[in-house]
């Protein structure tokens, strides 16, 4: 966050509980002092105003005098009460509308006089340990992550799980009696470490009351990127939208969302990535509202489109043909569209043994990203560099690129193309010994018998094309000696010199 200007109190004068300093929303107010002999075992109040419209407080707080077993604790207040309490077991805290650190209670943050509470169950006489308190008070809609850091740096292809409930929606799974419960968050998140995923998005039915439990839970797996999400589930559909926690509307046909346009105005104000789900389900009392048939859907504002389901395969024992999305996808990107496909779990009993289909994992989506954070996946997912292990292998893997006249295009990307010019394309593949490799696309496009089957399970296939002018999208996939696919790849796409591709990203 860039800073306009900075408060700074300086002195003895910053433990008066009458003080008050004032900072404008999205600055950084910080507060400078020291404690003394005399306050041993005593308490201080530091107080601060809250203008309207805040929506995360964060406090960072260091001090010295440690050496000499000097020790501060931290609290909060707010104009109307309590709001937690971390002692000295942490440096800092964050309190937001969904979520706060363990310790301190999420919700609204009302407008008017703070304290930042102090406490000081020891300091020597004679010492004298100063302290720093930053208080950072944002109104933005936007999330950047319960991860302050990228949990992996540099770019790799990260594997992830897009579509996961808990028990805050309708997650069941065994409690110790053997009855089935509310399935707590933790066991998802273990099922994804246990799998090796790199990242996870907690999908619950329209509520954001688990990211209370995953700003707790990302602090103990800091090897699995946790970001938060919620299926907006209405009548007429049901799309994810990941990266936000503030509020996002779901009644649809209602006077809080006549149409789609308010709720994709209110994710983009909040920038976050929307993606239609499971579009090829049918609508029904077996299914209410799973099929996608929101009136006047302006394609341009979608990001994604969930192409593999778990809950769809494990109706159809891992045959992802029944139900598929993929028709719905490919109509999009013959409109002219880019759109990424992406798989999800849509896992509802993290329990689930990990061969089954809709198991944590099961599909995996594979990003591409510049590395391990919020902002790099989501990226990655818009831009389209992704590919989907069908079977949540952890080890199988494609990718395929695109060249003519010296300019190369990956997964996801355009490749302007003279017209009558040749395209290279490369396809390569690991892990995937024994399986068919397909193309699909705007135009037929065979492949002779020497890249059909996979002979190795490293292995490369090239081959040069000469395509039709217009528009044009090429993508690939494998599947296994039964006929069930491995993988699916998002596709290349192709355009004259003065063509583009319209995508809602």
């Amino acid at each position: 966050m860039r800073l306009a200007r900075k408060a700074v109190l300086r002195g003895a004068a910053a433990l008066a509980v009458a003080l008050a300093v004032q900072p404008a929303v999205g600055e950084e107010l910080t507060l400078v002092g020291a404690i003394t002999g005399p306050d041993h075992q005593t308490y201080r109040e530091l107080a601060f105003d809250v203008p309207p419209g805040v929506r995360r407080l964060t406090v960072a707080f260091e001090y010295d005098g440690k050496a000499e077993r000097s020790v501060i604790d931290l609290g909060l207040r707010d104009p109307r009460g309590f709001r937690g309490w971390s002692g000295g077991s942490k440096a800092g805290f964050v309190v937001s509308e969904t979520d706060a650190t363990p310790g301190y209670l999420p919700g609204p943050l009302p407008a008017g006089r703070w304290a930042l509470l102090l406490g000081v169950p020891n300091i020597r006489s004679g010492v004298r340990a100063g302290y720093t308190a930053k208080i950072n008070l944002e109104r933005d809609e936007r999330f950047s992550g319960f991860a302050t850091q990228p949990l992996k740096g540099g770019p790799g292809w990260y594997r992830g799980d897009l579509h996961l409930h808990t028990g805050h929606s309708d997650a069941f799974c065994p409690a110790q009696s053997g009855v089935r419960a509310p399935c707590p968050t933790f066991r998802t998140l273990e099922a994804a470490r246990a799998r090796g995923l790199d990242f996870v998005a907690v999908t619950d039915h329209n509520t954001t009351s688990q990211a209370q439990d995953l700003r707790a839970l990302s602090a103990a797996y800091d090897q699995l990127l946790v970001i938060p999400g919620r299926e907006v589930t209405t009548f007429f559909g049901h799309a994810n939208v990941f990266g936000p926690t503030a509020e996002i509307d779901f009644q649809l046909g209602s006077s809080r969302a006549p149409g789609l346009d308010p709720i994709l105005d209110q994710v983009e104000r909040a920038g976050g990535l929307f993606s239609i789900n499971h579009p090829g389900l049918p609508s029904g009392e077996a299914c209410m509202g799973c099929g996608w048939s929101v009136p006047d859907t302006d394609y341009r504002r979608v990001q994604a489109i969930e192409v593999l389901n778990g809950g769809v395969l494990s109706q159809f024992k891992g045959d992802d043909r029944p139900l598929s999305g993929v028709p719905f996808w490919e109509s999009r990107l013959n409109e002219g569209l880019r759109i990424t496909a992406i798989g999800g779990s849509d896992n509802h009993d993290a329990t689930l043994a990990s061969d089954q289909p809709s198991a944590v994992g099961y599909p995996t989506t594979v990003v591409r990203a510049r590395e391990l954070s919020q902002a790099a996946i989501l990226d990655g997912l818009r831009a389209g560099h992704v590919f989907i292990d069908a079977a949540g292998s952890g080890s199988r893997w494609m990718d395929m690129q695109a060249s003519s006249d010296g300019r190369t295009a990956e997964m996801g990307d355009t490749l302007l193309v003279k017209p009558g010019h040749r395209v290279r394309l490369d396809v390569r593949l690991r892990g995937v010994a024994g399986g068919t490799l397909s193309l699909a696309g705007s135009t037929p496009v065979v492949l002779p018998t020497e890249c059909r089957t996979v002979a190795s399970d490293d292995t490369a296939c090239t081959l040069e094309l000469t395509l039709p002018p217009g528009r044009r999208w090429l993508r690939a996939e494998v599947r296994g000696p039964d006929g069930r696919l491995w993988l699916f790849g998002n596709p290349v796409y192709l355009a004259g010199d003065n063509a583009g591709a319209g995508r809602g990203r």
